[in-house]
């Protein structure tokens, strides 16, 4: 197939450089433009941007010139990719869909609002209905996905086959996040080495809202939360790529730990058969030593797209327990964004 011309906004931070790297061989995409703030206006990317990944800058994209967040400057782009800041993103984002754009983001803003699909390709596809009542809402061509926090998608992927299987009716997740997940320059050295931060600004409250979203269902009104008590505790640690999570699990029907490890072991998502090219092979991959996940060994399973489970048991207060690794600036960040724009092409959503 003819590749699809992509455009990526906020292209110069760590988000937008994860983009840019996923983007550079993508069999779909191309990226054509390149859009930052005003600081960068009049520069080629390779000039405005300080590269922070250890793959090589793309040269091609190198000297594409950098943007401003305007339509109009992308005029005839039909997806942008946002990795924009939640408080740039509430404003921009907008004015895209106005212009007829179809947007993919990474960004917080728009998540909770109740006509935009917060999508996991395997869990979720079918919240692209809210896609309609979007249009509607709006009257524009123009459209809105989103894609989760990056713990939260770990979680979700984990939880999906256990709910569809055993009913889930409530979740405690603790959370160990890499430093890659506050961006650049994030946290400082003296905060974070030989310490761990038990808070991050909002993310308990997203764990707990985002997975209750994306284990639910949509209507004719809009998004409707699964009935499950959902409650997190976030810890930034030194760590760079790769959250960790420990969860608890309790079940409306029995669960054994076998019972769950042949669940996740079999489970490919509801978007297997679409063949998307970002999707791995399998989304969960269970490991049975008892030293297993740890963020070094398995954050890259899959690509950085698989999220590895293991240490699965019987738990003495609810049902079960586990832990999981996911990798933040992949699965979690640019990679889920871009495996959205992958079933939006697929679904013969873009125009």
């Amino acid at each position: 197939m003819k590749r699809i011309q992509v455009g990526v906004l906020g292209a110069t931070g760590t988000v937008g450089q994860g983009f840019v790297r996923l983007l550079a061989d993508h069999p779909w995409f191309e990226v054509a433009a390149v859009a930052a703030s005003e600081r960068s206006a009049g520069k080629s990317f390779g000039e405005a941007c300080r590269w922070r990944l250890s793959a090589p800058l793309p040269d091609r994209v190198g000297r594409l010139p950098i943007l401003p967040l305007d339509p109009r400057a992308m005029a005839g782009i039909p997806l942008v990719f946002s990795a924009l800041p939640a408080d740039v993103a509430c404003r921009v984002e907008p004015t895209f869909v106005v212009e007829g754009f179809v947007v993919s983001s990474n960004a917080t803003s728009f998540r909770q609002q109740s006509d935009v699909p917060l999508v996991v390709p395997e869990v979720n596809p079918d919240h692209l209905r809210l896609i309609d009542l979007q249009r509607r809402t709006s009257g524009r061509r123009g459209f809105l996905v989103t894609n989760p926090n990056c713990t939260t998608t770990g979680i979700a992927l984990v939880l999906k086959p256990l709910h569809d299987a055993f009913e889930l009716n409530s979740v405690v997740a603790a959370s160990m996040q890499a430093v890659s997940g506050a961006g650049y320059p994030g946290v400082a050295s003296l905060d974070i080495l030989d310490n761990v931060i038990p808070w991050i600004f909002g993310e308990e409250e997203k764990i707990e809202t985002e997975t209750r979203l994306l284990l639910g269902r949509v209507d004719e009104r809009g998004k409707v939360k699964a009935e499950l008590k959902v409650s997190a505790h976030a810890n930034r640690v030194s760590v760079l790529d790769g959250h960790t999570v420990c969860l608890s699990l309790g079940f409306r029907h029995p669960c054994t730990p076998r019972d769950a490890i042949d669940v996740l072991g079999v489970f490919r998502g509801a978007s297997a058969d679409l063949d998307l090219p970002s999707a791995p092979e399998r989304p969960v991959l269970v490991r049975e030593e008892e030293d297993r996940p740890q963020p070094r060994l398995d954050r890259d399973a899959g690509r950085g797209m698989t999220v590895t489970v293991g240490r699965v048991r019987a738990c003495s207060v609810l049902d079960l327990r586990l832990a999981l690794v996911v990798h933040n600036t992949v699965r979690g960040a640019a990679g889920g964004s871009i495996e959205n724009g992958e079933l939006l092409v697929r679904g013969g959503w873009l125009p």
